[in-house]
């Protein structure tokens, strides 16, 4: 098992799998409410059946080479969060990268931390040519870590989807491999 260090605060990112169910279901449950609020991972998580089956759909997706999972953990053990390659095509040269925080481990930094060491390694190991952030167009957090990352806005989809009885818009940022690049090598 590899950790990577996310900074001096002790956070680590892992790979999450399928034997984390019990400590992914615990996690979903202390954040239910405030991740659900723009995404649907929550509703995905409703019993360790459940859990454990999300988790290992994206353990098959990372063995099909099309996705991946980390866990975001704090040093002293506790799991806050995640990043994923929602899909990853690389053929085609993209990927689409998300995130989600139990409102607790807000305001640290540990998102824009985390999806920087997976966007590394997808530019610069596998290549990839494109990396996409879609969001909820009323998810200012979410949208401020994308700046941070140095993407930018592609568009809207007006409408896109419903959560909580509400039609959602939905931005779409991206980031392409050269700027990354340039923006990691002047340190953003």
């Amino acid at each position: 098992m590899f950790a990577i260090s996310l900074g001096d605060d002790g956070a680590e990112l892992r790979p999450l799998e399928p034997y984390h169910a019990e400590e992914y279901l615990a996690h979903i449950d202390r954040g239910r409410e405030y991740i659900g609020r723009f995404i649907g991972l929550a509703d995905q998580c409703a019993d360790l059946d459940s859990a454990r089956a999300f988790l290992r759909s994206y353990a098959e997706k990372a063995a099909d080479d099309s996705g991946r999972l980390y866990g975001i953990w704090t040093a002293d053990g506790t799991l806050v969060g995640g990043v994923l390659f929602r899909t990853f095509d690389a053929a085609a040269g993209t990927c689409e990268v998300g995130c989600w925080l139990e409102e607790a481990a807000v305001g640290r930094g540990l998102v824009t931390r985390a999806v920087q060491v997976i966007v590394d390694w997808a530019v610069e190991v596998r290549g990839i040519h494109r990396v996409e952030w879609v969001v909820a167009a009323g998810n200012t957090a979410s949208i401020k870590a994308a700046r941070r990352l140095g993407m930018v806005r592609d568009g809207v989809q007006r409408e896109k989807y419903a959560r909580g009885g509400v039609r959602h818009d939905v931005e779409i940022w991206s980031v392409l491999g050269p700027e990354w690049r340039e923006k990691r090598a002047a340190g953003r």
